[in-house]
């Protein structure tokens, strides 16, 4: 019975006036066997809004938990969440405890982790739903201990807001933290990261929001802190280095200047002995990026700028930069962070939530690149919850506040609730599908950036997550060679109910890939 309300769609297709899919000729894509980079997980963080989901109603938390973590089946054999795989804890800097005084916006102040309430709830919401992986990230060292006792640079310029004599002492209060979320709440965090952005050229200037620039010698030195105090304490946590703001610093010198670009090099390389974090045991040999600016601009082959700059090329060249370092030992590349920025003008930057699918697809090309063309072996999405702001998967609405943007009602919010959205669900086309332990394989077949996209995964069960993206306006077909004849479907559109549903079993000569979706084919 699962298949009939495709096999409606086709028919009602094929009865529409100058409808021509049938006469399309499938486009080709063979599965390979040639295995690329493994995979470690997908996940999201809990920043500047989990403090709040986290003491509202238990449905309310029920609900967000469900989608975010939960890999359980409905009723009808859709699946009630996303099953993110990582679950990234924004670790406290107190600067909520200062108030106003702070210089940050209340939204994005953070507490000390002994008042971070709501935040730890969702940690152990997420542990008891199955999510394997949890990543605690600093965004600024707590406030007792920078130079201006602040969790905001205040333009002071690139070097770390930490006293000289307290890196000793931000290392302690890590491992303190760890220790206590372990003993109290359950949780182990797999990886810590204590600098974020570091080079990042806006200058984290009050009052919008925490953070610290630093130079890599900086971020070294809190390395062999870090290090030092965990190998004391026989702590397992990994140490992720180092969380850039843009691609382009990790393999130049993008706008933050010698001492914060070339990451890759500084800290990967044997040669560069005064940065060079790859001989301490507690660091995760992972090197660590942000997708930001660097979406745009769509080149096609042939522009003789397409193999260095845009989607494309900027992600070829953190593989080959990759690929240097890895010949001294071997340095994973993670995808940590992005949303929706003022430079993203194809979908009209950040401003205003966007429930459509025109979010959901631009990100998935990114995902799609990121994985296919950088090797990134995890990819992680900013906030798992936001306001109205292209960085959030689910959409809070705040009792009090005002509201409004593209598709929204106008008007002051009178209770607390939530949505989900098609970006949410999008991602799911990957995270429910794509496990763990999964190996990324070879496809052939031409990756049209505003047409069709196609990638592959073998899971440690022995099933393999095909997804596909059609990012054009119009319906198209593909034929999916080399892994059998048929496959579990499931679809996320811009169709009422179509949020990762369950089309059953569909033959892969031949798949139907609606206009503006994501579909995931998974063979057993």
């Amino acid at each position: 019975m699962k298949l009939l309300p495709n096999l409606l769609f086709t028919a009602a297709l094929a009865l529409m006036p100058g409808t021509s899919i049938h006469a399309q000729k499938a486009q080709q894509f063979t599965i390979t066997s040639r295995q690329c980079q493994p995979i470690d997980g997908f996940g999201a963080s809990d920043a500047w809004s989990f403090w709040q989901i986290g003491t509202w109603g238990e449905q309310i938390q029920t609900q967000v938990a469900d989608w975010l973590f939960s890999s359980e089946n409905d009723a009808n054999g859709n699946p009630k969440g996303i099953a993110l795989s990582i679950w990234r804890f924004n670790a406290g800097a107190g600067s909520a405890s200062q108030g106003d005084s702070a210089q940050i916006n209340r939204d994005t102040r953070t507490d000390y982790y002994d008042k971070q309430v709501g935040q730890r709830k969702f940690l152990r919401m997420a542990k008891e739903r199955g999510v394997p992986t949890f990543l605690a990230f600093f965004n600024t060292p707590p406030v007792t201990m920078t130079i201006n006792g602040l969790g905001t640079n205040t333009g002071r310029g690139g070097t770390f807001n930490l006293k000289d004599d307290c890196y000793d002492d931000f290392a302690r209060y890590t491992a303190d933290m760890i220790q206590a979320i372990q003993r109290e709440d359950g949780i182990h965090f797999d990886y810590v990261c204590p600098v974020n952005e570091p080079d990042g050229h806006w200058n984290w200037q009050g009052p919008k929001q925490e953070g610290t620039p630093a130079t890599n010698r900086e971020i070294a030195r809190v390395a062999r802190e870090f290090n030092s105090e965990f190998q004391k304490r026989g702590i397992t946590t990994k140490i992720l280095v180092n969380e850039s703001s843009d691609y382009r610093c990790m393999f130049g010198e993008y706008q933050a200047g010698w001492e914060r670009g070339n990451e890759i090099q500084c800290f990967w390389n044997p040669d560069s002995t005064d940065t060079y974090v790859g001989n301490l045991p507690s660091i995760a040999r992972i090197m660590a990026g942000h997708s930001y600016w660097t979406n745009t601009p769509i080149l096609k082959p042939g522009d003789r700028r397409y193999e260095r700059e845009g989607l494309y090329g900027y992600r070829k060249r953190i593989k080959d930069e990759m690929a240097k370092v890895n010949k001294y030992q071997p340095v994973s590349f993670w995808q940590t962070e992005l949303c929706i920025m003022s430079n993203d003008e194809e979908i009209h930057g950040g401003g205003g939530f966007d429930f459509t699918m025109e979010e959901a697809l631009y990100v998935a090309r990114v995902m799609h690149y990121d994985l296919t063309v950088a090797n990134a072996q995890s990819w992680q999405w900013w906030r798992a919850a936001g306001g109205n702001y292209k960085d959030g998967l689910i959409r809070m609405y705040v009792k009090g506040e005002r509201t409004g943007g593209r598709g929204q009602q106008r008007g002051r919010i009178e209770e607390n609730s939530v949505r989900d959205s098609k970006w949410m669900w999008t991602l799911g086309n990957f995270s429910r599908f794509v496990r763990p332990g999964a190996v990324r394989l070879d496809v052939e077949g031409e990756q049209q950036m505003e047409g069709t996209m196609v990638s592959a995964y073998r899971n440690a069960d022995g099933t393999t997550a095909i997804v596909a993206i059609n990012y054009a306006k119009s319906d198209s077909k593909v034929s999916l060679k080399g892994l059998g004849r048929s496959a579990t479907a499931y679809r996320t559109s811009d169709v009422e109910g179509e949020n990762l549903k369950n089309l059953g079993s569909v033959k892969l000569a031949e798949a139907l890939l609606p206009a503006r979706s994501v579909t995931t084919f998974v063979v057993k």
